[in-house]
């Protein structure tokens, strides 16, 4: 298929950016990364971008729209750009968007995110409304895609006050009930145009420093200073995961669920990648904590594909080459309008 030279896809440098370009030049996609000065090595080396912008900050993104529009350019948004751009600056974009905007404050708002799951029948951990509620142990998350930073176990009020003064800028949390279990992120792609809810692959994160507390024994561990043993959930890395086959109808009814519900919710719903991630326990229950309503790091491990991509495809398919085969298609069939919200 040969694609409309006329369009770019274009993406700011980081998270899964590389991944994304990658996918849109197998595509046949011309290629643009947005950058912050200092951090264009990456899509030099890799020769996924044809074109690299810099800017100094990106609160300076809008100072390239105009570029970008003369390129033709179709953005493609990760968790970075969420990060770095807020809702109310996304919604103010000129620039092609691939994806619905509408759903983003369902996804960054943890409260009203637990009414969206909780109408697609999921599962999700408690939620405490007043810390002085807590009568098991709660993790404590800040709003916003901010990849784990600052998060916090606390096992009751005394422990969550003490916590929370270490945060004094960040007013917006959520108290959730925290679940033992196996961390399973589920990937996700749907297409308005053949409308169907594709499972793309899983991963689990690798946490600084709390993945690696599980390596030193309780007894060593009260000989480290107090400061070394206090957890840390910054995701630093992503690991591949094959799961059982057994549970894949469930994954996949999670999956169309979510999408079905989210068409109720706002106007064209959710569609493209998504991510729901999630908690496996010991009895086989499937704890849902958080959605990711666009591409995650997860999928990086992917670059070449995943064992389910390649059941389907029976070529590479990233999640990022999948973003391009979209767009290429609706282009084709005239329907660019139907991705661009």
């Amino acid at each position: 298929m040969v694609v409309d030279k006329a369009y770019k896809i274009a993406t700011i440098g980081s998270h899964s950016a590389l991944q994304i370009l990658k996918g849109a030049k197998d595509e046949g996609f011309s290629t643009i990364v947005v950058v912050t000065k200092g951090r264009e090595k990456p899509y030099q080396q890799f020769r996924v971008a044809d074109k690299i912008i810099t800017i100094d900050s990106y609160d300076d993104f809008e100072s390239v729209q105009d570029e970008l529009l003369k390129e033709n350019a179709i953005i493609i948004p990760h968790a970075s750009f969420i990060s770095y751009m807020d809702i109310d600056r996304i919604e103010k974009l000129r620039v092609p968007y691939f994806g619905n905007k509408k759903i983003l404050k369902w996804e960054s708002d943890r409260v009203i995110e637990k009414t969206w799951l909780e109408k697609a029948g999921l599962k999700l951990p408690r939620l405490f409304n007043d810390p002085k509620d807590i009568d098991t142990p709660v993790i404590v998350k800040f709003h916003g895609a901010g990849g784990g930073k600052g998060y916090f176990l606390a096992k009751n009020y005394k422990d969550f006050k003490k916590k929370i003064k270490l945060h004094p800028n960040s007013k917006k949390y959520v108290m959730q009930e925290y679940i033992l279990g196996v961390h399973m992120y589920a990937h996700y792609f749907h297409s308005p145009l053949t409308g169907e809810t594709e499972l793309m692959g899983f991963d689990k994160r690798y946490e600084s420093n709390v993945d690696s507390l599980g390596r030193i024994s309780a007894r060593d561990q009260m000989a480290l200073p107090k400061e070394k043993v206090d957890p840390s959930y910054v995701i630093v890395g992503n690991i591949p995961i094959v799961v059982r086959e057994s549970f894949l109808p469930r994954f996949i009814k999670m999956g169309e669920e979510v999408v079905r519900i989210s068409k109720e919710l706002v106007p064209g719903g959710l569609f493209g990648p998504f991510c729901l991630e999630n908690i496996m326990t010991p009895d086989e229950g499937i704890y849902t904590f958080e959605i990711s309503a666009r591409i995650v790091a997860g999928t990086n491990p992917y670059v070449n594909g995943s064992p389910y991509t390649w059941l389907r495809y029976d070529e590479p398919m990233s999640t990022g080459r999948r973003i391009a085969r979209e767009i290429k298609l609706a282009i084709q069939q005239n329907k660019l309008n139907k991705l661009l919200m």
